[in-house]
């Protein structure tokens, strides 16, 4: 999936520990790991805005778009 997580890197920003945000947010800690890990379908709006809330951060701060062949110079929306 071309959309990275990158929760790990605002959790080292702000030396929190996975336990300690998930408690901050209200989901388990394996709900947290299945999005931090990337293996989430979807995250509520909600969940994201509680978040940032606990990591004082933006959603682009969490969230970004890679292209999946990167590499391979495909184009998309007439952009290389």
């Amino acid at each position: 999936m071309p959309i990275i997580v990158d929760i790990d890197v605002m959790l080292a920003k702000r030396k929190m520990s996975v336990g300690e945000l998930a408690d901050r947010v209200g989901i388990t800690p394996a709900n947290l790991a299945v999005l931090k890990n990337g293996r989430a379908k979807a995250v509520r709006f909600a969940t994201l805005a509680a978040l940032c809330e606990a990591l004082e951060c933006q959603p682009g701060d969490l969230l970004r778009w890679e292209p999946e062949n990167a590499t391979s110079g495909a184009v998309y929306g007439g952009h290389r």
